[in-house]
């Protein structure tokens, strides 16, 4: 028995959530959430506003947690900055991060990942940071109404650093502990340190997933015509998150180009897998940007705009439509999910009281661009 082990003896109830289940809303129904009802808060940082998909979180039992987030303070000052050291552990160790606009560097397990535009990154469990963001210097009401896309240009990079963010049920549910707090991270050493902990609530292959918006398997391919009704021909990225997620998510943008031009980077493989579309016991859609049409089961027809989600029953309604220049993002939630359970609260509480004592191995890149894949430690 390690040192760890012997101070906390009671850890093994602690691997697993013992709350309540999680459970899907499989019935049907259809939750808006309008752009113009959104309401940004700084909810768990200052530099943050989040606009949180909060009648489909409803609608879906309080199960799946969508949200835009987006950097309102420079990095300089004090109250803002980079965050500390910490990691998530919800049910399914499940953090989806989808970058809009604007620059970031992210460390993980003491790599990091300067990331932009269309950048997707899934991880479970992992040691993280946020180290830097981009920040336009726009007043409030500007800087949130400035494009959103998933695909990289040198003008959505220099404005406030943006992205979409999910969770399997809500951050303030479950255990979030602190590493190594802002104040004592050595920029010299600190983030060169991977970590390991015993803490591993995670599905069979779940693990770390990072997608270049221009690498080969994030190219756009064509949708058979006749399935999505469009002035432009309609593409789909597969933002392949299914297997690292444990088979709990599944992930695509549907999008088109501008009328004349050729934005998106395709594939000049054959036509897209609709296999992957048709996947999810509950679907979540959001508009990044242009606008989509939906038709409910009973025929009702609804349209949705930037800024704009939909949360669904499996067959409750259907994407028939999208215009130009749009770029909708669509996450399946699969059947997994109603095998997880919720932290308690006193779960919650003893496991963020932990904090750093959790590590029980550390690492040391020689670079920080060196070493093997993040996440190795938890493999």
């Amino acid at each position: 028995m390690n040192a760890h082990a012997a101070v906390h003896s009671n850890w093994a109830s602690l691997v697993h959530p013992n709350g309540d289940p999680i459970r899907l809303n499989t019935q049907d129904f259809v939750a808006i959430d309008r752009d113009r009802d959104a309401t940004y808060d700084p909810i768990y940082r200052p530099q943050a506003l989040y606009n949180r998909v909060i009648n489909g979180f409803h609608a879906n039992n309080e199960a799946f947690l969508l949200q835009e987030v987006a950097t309102n303070l420079p990095i300089y000052r004090p109250d803002a900055g980079p965050t500390d050291f910490h990691l998530h552990l919800p049910p399914g160790a499940f953090q989806l991060v989808l970058v809009t606009s604007g620059l970031f560097t992210f460390d993980y397990d003491g790599l990091m990942h300067h990331v932009g535009p269309g950048a997707l990154i899934l991880q479970s469990a992992i040691v993280h940071r946020q180290s830097s963001y981009s920040w336009s210097g726009l007043p409030t009401d500007a800087n949130l109404k400035t494009p959103q896309t998933v695909v990289p240009d040198p003008l959505s990079m220099g404005y406030s650093g943006k992205f979409i963010e999910a969770f399997i049920t809500e951050p303030t549910t479950f255990p979030n502990p602190t590493v190594v707090h802002s104040e004592e991270i050595d920029e010299a050493e600190t983030p060169r340190l991977a970590w390991s902990h015993p803490f591993h609530d995670r599905p069979r292959e779940a693990g770390f997933w990072y997608q270049d918006p221009l690498s080969l398997d994030a190219l756009y391919r064509p949708l058979a015509a006749g399935i999505v009704k469009s002035p432009m021909p309609v593409h789909v990225r597969d933002l392949g998150i299914e297997a690292p997620s444990g088979h709990l998510v599944t992930g695509h943008i549907v999008a088109t180009d501008p009328r004349g031009q050729s934005l998106l980077p395709k594939s000049a493989s054959p036509i897209a897998d609709v296999a992957g579309l048709e996947k999810g016991e509950v679907v979540v859609y959001r508009v990044i940007r242009g606008t989509a049409e939906f038709r409910e089961a009973a025929g009702k027809g609804f349209e949705l705009a930037t800024g704009d989600s939909v949360t669904v029953g499996r067959n409750s309604a259907t994407l028939v439509g999208v215009g130009e220049n749009t770029q909708l993002l669509r996450l399946g939630l699969l059947k997994g999910m109603d095998d997880l359970r919720r932290w308690t609260s006193a779960q919650r509480d003893e496991i963020d009281g932990l904090a750093g004592q959790i590590i029980t191995r550390k690492d040391a890149r020689p670079q920080r661009t060196q070493g093997k894949p993040v996440g190795y430690l938890y493999e």
